[in-house]
């Protein structure tokens, strides 16, 4: 983080904890040695998914804004013959979520990171939320009541149970219906994230269960 946008952030006042979200910094190669100089007692949330299906998902948010861009088949390939992954298309190259961890681990001893199942965050928010609360050392607060599950969207909104407020959603730009993917496409990606997905799992001591392998 830069002296600059440091200097946006409100002063943290006693009893509170200053969070900061930037989806792009585990996977910029300078954050965790900036990070480490600023505060290395910092803890790191990162949010991790399915990576074939992350990558349709930034495809999709892409294409939302630039219709005209090529398919996500023709993207995804350095050659579609001999199913050699283009690496440097950052929709794929994000999801080698083992490769950017090693970076971190260089400044961050493992119990100061916590990563959260974007599958479980559907399926079992208050869940994964315990998980949160716990990791930042704070009263378990949030549970089941404070969820309500919208089956248009296809995600858990949040709601408070003491008022009648309406259930805060994710806006429209969440949820968006993801193009269909030639099925051969969908499994080379997968066999091609597997030796990284199994990385992964070793390195942060528990298995998402995306996909399989003999």
């Amino acid at each position: 983080m830069s002296p600059l946008l440091r200097d946006r952030m409100p002063e943290t006042q006693e009893g509170q904890i200053t969070m900061e979200k930037t989806p792009s910094y585990y996977v910029t190669k300078d954050v965790p040695a900036r990070i480490h100089t600023m505060s290395p007692d910092t803890r790191l949330i990162v949010v991790v998914r399915d990576p074939v299906t992350r990558a349709i998902s930034d495809y999709t948010q892409t294409r939302s804004k630039k219709p005209d861009i090529p398919s996500f088949e023709s993207l995804a390939f350095k050659n579609r013959t001999t199913g050699l992954i283009d690496t440097s298309w950052s929709a794929v190259q994000i999801g080698m979520y083992a490769k950017h961890l090693e970076r971190w681990l260089q400044y961050f001893p493992k119990d100061q990171l916590l990563f959260i199942s974007g599958e479980r965050l559907i399926s079992d928010p208050a869940g994964e939320m315990t998980r949160v609360q716990d990791f930042l050392g704070l009263r378990r607060v949030v549970g089941h009541k404070h969820f309500h599950f919208n089956p248009a969207k296809g995600f858990p909104c949040l709601k408070r149970p003491e008022g009648n407020s309406k259930p805060h959603c994710l806006g429209k730009t969440k949820g968006r219906t993801h193009p269909s993917i030639d099925s051969e496409v969908v499994q080379r990606l997968r066999e091609f994230y597997q030796p990284f997905n199994r990385r992964f799992y070793q390195m942060t001591g528990h298995d998402f269960g995306w996909g399989s392998w003999s």
